[in-house]
């Protein structure tokens, strides 16, 4: 999951065959890191084309797949052109297109880490950090949820997270259990429990980072869009460590989707038929801890949105203000589930930092 792709179109053409259907060339999401991979058909052998810390976001061939072109992010790049010889290995990068624009910039990689959760299980996360980071200083911090929830965060450009660490915030992203790129086993764990221990994840990821004693544990912020969002609803009705929250597109009150969202499969095959038995329905949904929260949370949304209803936020958001935390609603008009007009970013990263 990144911020800067194209948001409707600039897909890749999906799996590519050889002229001679010897090999299929497909890209491959692997902790983080997604590089184009070429599988032998008949002997099942698996060739590693690119290497390295980045996204290999889109790719098209030539009709022999002997050459191809492939669009690549890293965090420290939006993204370039690099032209592949398929024979060879050989890279080449054809395009440096944001180079006179982020010379103005300081930007800085993240520190990847791993960390132990509650259960044992190794979770995988990254630290972006102000730029002139000063590990004597104490800075405010931000956790950051990625939405799915099976998806994940990685070696790609993420224009939020740089803009909130160039506004002196220590940013941390995970994957969670539930998160692709590491297995069938664990993206399923969540099944019949999300949220739930995935949260427990988040919160193992924040202490890891106060440990290293550069964040004010009293100035701390979580937000996450769509399935993030059902993350940060659940996150400030279980505890009281954040000082502010942001929820994007997150489900809050499950029972009120049915029928009105796009997921009455994942509805029905995780929790049921609601009217036959709503006890789970109700166990996982986070309106009914409204009352437990203390945290300033602000909702936002899309007008359009048909993939997470802004019904959500609305209903969150009046839950807050009638047991009296302070909230705000923010809704804006003719966007769906993920906010694009860029004058829209620009109110809505401003929105952030005020909320902050």
């Amino acid at each position: 999951a990144g911020d800067q792709r194209a948001p409707r179109g600039g897909s890749s053409d999906g799996a590519i065959w050889s002229k001679d259907g010897r090999y299929l060339y497909v890209n491959v999401a692997e902790h983080g890191r997604a590089n184009l991979k070429r599988f032998d058909v008949s002997t099942g052998k698996v060739e590693q084309l690119t290497t390295g810390d980045h996204e290999v976001q889109a790719y098209t061939a030539t009709p022999d797949a002997s050459k191809m072109v492939l669009l690549i992010s890293s965090p420290v790049n939006i993204g370039d052109l690099f032209l592949l010889d398929t024979a060879s290995g050989k890279l080449t990068q054809l395009t440096k297109i944001n180079d006179e624009l982020f010379s103005q910039f300081d930007l800085t990689p993240p520190e990847e880490v791993w960390y132990t959760s509650f259960d044992g299980r190794k979770i995988h996360g990254w630290i972006q950090k102000p730029p002139n980071f000063d590990s004597s200083k104490k800075y405010p911090f931000i956790l950051e949820i990625h939405g799915g929830p099976h998806s994940a965060y990685g070696f790609t450009f993420t224009h939020e997270f740089q803009w909130m660490a160039a506004k002196g915030y220590v940013v941390l992203y995970t994957n969670p259990r539930g998160s692709t790129s590491y297995g069938q086993d664990f993206g399923n764990i969540i099944q019949y429990n999300y949220p739930g221990d995935d949260y427990k994840d988040l919160m193992a990821g924040v202490d890891e980072v106060l440990k290293r004693g550069y964040v004010d544990e009293t100035r701390l912020g979580v937000t996450g869009g769509s399935g993030g969002g059902v993350l940060t609803n659940w996150t400030v009705g279980h505890t009281n460590r954040f000082k502010a929250a942001i929820s994007g597109a997150g489900s809050a009150l499950y029972v009120s989707n049915y029928g009105h969202d796009e997921y009455q499969y994942w509805w029905e095959s995780e929790l049921g038929l609601p009217w036959k038995d709503r006890r789970l329905w109700d166990s996982l949904s986070p309106f009914y801890r409204a009352d437990k929260v203390v945290t300033p949370t602000m909702f936002v949304g899309g007008e359009l949105d048909w993939n997470v209803p802004i019904l959500n936020g609305e209903q969150f958001y009046l839950a807050l203000k009638r047991v009296g935390v302070p909230t705000q609603l923010v809704v804006y008009p003719n966007e769906h589930h993920i906010i694009g007009r860029p004058s829209y970013l620009k109110d809505l990263y401003q929105r952030y930092l005020a909320w902050y």
